[in-house]
């Protein structure tokens, strides 16, 4: 595989991140992939990874769960099922307890559920045991959601369990290789303070584009 792109570029959009990212992925042997799209701005991404693959494009969900008062500070995450993530310097350097914690679990934990009712419409998802599942965001920076959502999915199985994605923090890739069998990361740039900074089109991704997307790539 080619080596990870360290300049200073930034992608056009989502689509154009995926494309990118999918040409990487693409000079690999794959077993029965099925790519996943972390919702909701992984999912443009994660869609031109799977016509890249020839794979189907399904969706995970994962909530991050905000310090009291500082819901824009992840310090976890949660899935529709199974215990939360933390980061646990955060929650330690916080002084934070499960009590102070278990109202916003709760909450984003619902939210999830909704979102996987929403996004599934009654339907079964891809199978995953046995197979080759990646999952893919459109950036990775305290890498707090993605441990969740990897977390899950471990849960089902996977042959190979890969985390892929355009651009990332260098210290949020260490983290998660103990959560992934391999972290694919197309940019990792020095000067990283968000996912949005390589982006020229950073706009948010709604529900609906994520419905049309796993309408056609599913």
């Amino acid at each position: 595989m080619r080596q990870p792109v360290t300049t200073s570029q930034t992608y056009t959009d989502r689509r154009d991140a995926g494309r990118r990212l999918a040409g990487l992925l693409s000079e690999r042997d794959w077993v029965e992939p099925v790519v996943l799209g972390l919702a909701r701005g992984g999912v443009p991404v994660a869609a031109e990874v799977a016509a890249g693959l020839g794979a189907p494009l399904e969706v995970a969900v994962a909530r991050k769960i905000g310090a009291p008062g500082h819901p824009e500070f992840g310090i976890g995450a949660v899935t529709a099922h199974g215990p939360a993530t933390f980061d646990e310097r955060s929650v330690r350097a916080l002084g934070l307890g499960p009590a102070e914690l278990e109202e916003a679990c709760e909450r984003e934990r619902a939210e999830a559920q909704r979102r996987v009712d929403l996004y599934l419409r009654g339907r079964e998802p891809e199978r995953a045991e046995g197979r080759d599942v990646l999952l893919v965001d459109d950036g990775l920076a305290t890498g707090v959601t993605a441990t969740a959502a990897l977390r899950a999915l471990r849960a089902d199985g996977p042959r190979r369990l890969v985390l892929a994605t355009p651009v990332c923090a260098a210290e949020a890739v260490a983290g998660l290789r103990a959560e992934a069998d391999e972290v694919v990361c197309a940019l990792r740039p020095e000067g990283f303070r968000a996912v949005g900074q390589w982006y020229d089109d950073f706009g948010q991704t709604t529900d609906e584009e994520v419905l049309e997307l796993l309408a056609k790539g599913a």
